[in-house]
Formats: structure tokens, sequence, C-alpha cells
């Protein structure tokens, strides 16, 4: 159960992290001291992604330094976008903001996030700017990922990852699925939600080095297609498949009546008969009904499994092995 202080937070930061421990204190320090300029009530969430070093460490550290600070320390290792769910789904606040561990964004302007998004809309995006990662490895992927999701989303952000600020109930209804950390901005306009992008600084890594290659292009790829593929059917698997079987169906339709006809037409004195047995046409269209019969099942299959994924929606993909909280967090929750 959540106190009645927990209702009074209004910004909640959320960062999952991995082997971060030569940014986890500065990331702590920074954000820290940007919220408290807002002069508004804030938590810090990190979720610790079964860091291996000393992350967790000095985030039990934090939590007496930093009253703020919520550490969620997950049981292992269960990616980055697993582990933002777990950091919101943890999260209080009427505004989320998602960034990253590692200093890239920078926390001194979470103020320009939240001030756009107080103007009306449900997910503000930060449009990251002066971008010193390596063209080939990222900035090319990146750029034609986004255009893609653009084209199949019709959501017109134009940087899709990182630095984002949301409504805090739509953020925490949301179920995120594994890459869908990359489509936040998609996800909440396919809603219906409202969708703004402003421009802000990107730096390098503060230290350490990047954990994702150019192998992470081909993830984004397939989560583009599936995206698109519920986007343009609704979720309604039955609706695509069932779409090309009844098209292959009107093409045997269009194929079997002239085959019988050239068969049967000496019958009726319209000239000499052709078999029908061998002709490549008669092949083409066998193929075509049976592949028109796969498709048909194939979207009835994959709708009683979108029925039933849904039923177990509640299933989270994570497990909590431990949170630990700053001072103000722990008289927070000591309030029945």
């Amino acid at each position: 159960m959540h106190s009645a202080q927990d209702a009074d937070i209004h910004i909640s930061v959320v960062a999952p992290v991995y082997n971060e421990e030569l940014c986890v204190e500065e990331f702590l320090r920074r954000t820290d001291a940007a919220l408290q300029a807002l002069a508004r009530p804030y938590e810090i969430v990190v979720v610790s992604d079964g860091s291996t070093d000393r992350t967790e460490a000095l985030l039990r550290d934090g939590a007496h330094r930093y009253p703020a600070l919520k550490a969620v320390l997950l049981a292992r290792n269960v990616g980055q976008c697993s582990a933002l769910y777990a950091g919101i789904q943890a999260s209080m606040g009427r505004i989320v903001i998602v960034t990253d561990g590692d200093l890239q964004h920078r926390p001194e302007d979470i103020h320009l996030l939240v001030t756009r998004l107080e103007q009306g809309y449900q997910l503000v995006s930060g449009a990251r700017a002066n971008r010193s990662e390596s063209k080939v490895l990222k900035l090319i992927p990146s750029r034609i990922a986004n255009w893609l999701l653009r084209r199949v989303t019709g959501c017109e952000i134009r940087d899709m990852g990182g630095f984002k600020a949301l409504d805090g109930t739509i953020a925490r209804s949301l179920r995120l699925r594994p890459g869908h950390h990359r489509l936040l901005p998609a996800l909440v306009h396919m809603r219906g939600g409202a969708t703004s992008e402003l421009t802000i600084e990107c730096q390098p890594r503060f230290a350490g080095k990047s954990h994702y290659g150019i192998g992470r292009t081909f993830d984004v790829i397939f989560d583009i297609l599936m995206l698109g593929f519920q986007s343009s059917f609704k979720a309604r698997p039955l609706y695509l498949f069932g779409r090309i079987g009844v098209m292959l169906l009107l093409v045997d339709c269009i194929v079997m009546p002239w085959l019988l006809w050239e068969k049967f037409r000496d019958v009726f004195g319209m000239g000499e008969s052709v078999p029908m047995g061998t002709r490549p046409p008669f092949l083409i269209a066998i193929m075509f009904f049976l592949a028109a019969l796969f498709f048909l099942a194939m979207g009835f299959v994959l709708e009683l499994l979108s029925d039933a994924n849904n039923a177990i929606g509640g299933v989270r993909p994570y497990i909590v092995r431990e949170t630990v909280c700053g001072a103000r967090e722990k008289s927070q929750r000591s309030v029945p």
C-alpha cells in the first residue's frame, strides 16, 4: 500500500543502470541538485539491473546521503527495458522522468522537460543534439530507425529513445515488453496521448563504456515491425493474416473458373478442351489455396495466443530482490 506522502511526490526520476560504478555517484549528486532547484517533492529511482560491480554498494551508501533515493536491486540482469519497467512501476511521481545513468542526458535539463509536459502533453521527448557517438555504429542506424518508426506509427517524434518526461499515470499503465524502452513516444501516441519534443544537449558518457553495439540495430528493426503490426491492425493478428488469406482465395476464385472453363469448353462446343492437371496456373492455384488455409489458421492461432497473453499480462518480467530507500522514503513508508 502506498502512503499519503507517496501521492505528494511530483517528480520521479527513473534510471536503469548496469555496472555503472564510475557514474552512479556523480549521477546521484547532479540529479539531486537539479531536482532540489525545482523546489518540488521528488524521488530518484535507480534500478540496478543485476549489476556485478560496486554499483549496488554505492547505491546503499547513497541512500544515507540522499533522502529521496529509492534503489531497486533486481535479482538478475533482465535487460534495460525490464529494468526501466521495474523503475517506473516503483515510482510514485505525477511526472516520471526517464533517463540514463551514464549522464549523457544532463540532469540540469529536467526542468525543460517538466515545463513542456505541463503545457498539456502526456509525453515530452528530448531530441539529442551534438551526439558524439560513432556515425556508423550509432547515429546512422538511430536515424534510420527513428524514420521507420515515424512512418510506421505516425508519431512525429524525431528521437524516440533517450531522455523523456511522461505523465505518471500513463507511464505506470504501460506494459513494457523487451525493446519497448526505445518506443515510448510511439506507444503513448498509439494510445491517443499528446506528445511533444524539444532539443537537449547530449554529452559523452561521464565514465565507462557503452554496453550496446551495432547488433542492437537488428533488434530495433524487429521491434519496429512488431509495433507496425500492432498499430496497423490494432493488435489483432486475424486482421492481417485473414486479409492475406482472403486475397489468396480471391486469386483462386479467378484462376480456377478459367482453368475449368478451358477444360470443359468442348462440352459446350466452344473449342478444344485443355487439360488442367499439369498446367502451371493450376499448380499455382493449388499452392495459393493451401497458403490461404495456412494464413487463416495462423491468424486464428495467433488471435488465441494474443488473448492468452493479455489474460496473463499481470506477470512482470523481473524479480525485485531488495529495495534500498533513503531517509525520506523510509519515513514515507512508515506512515500507515
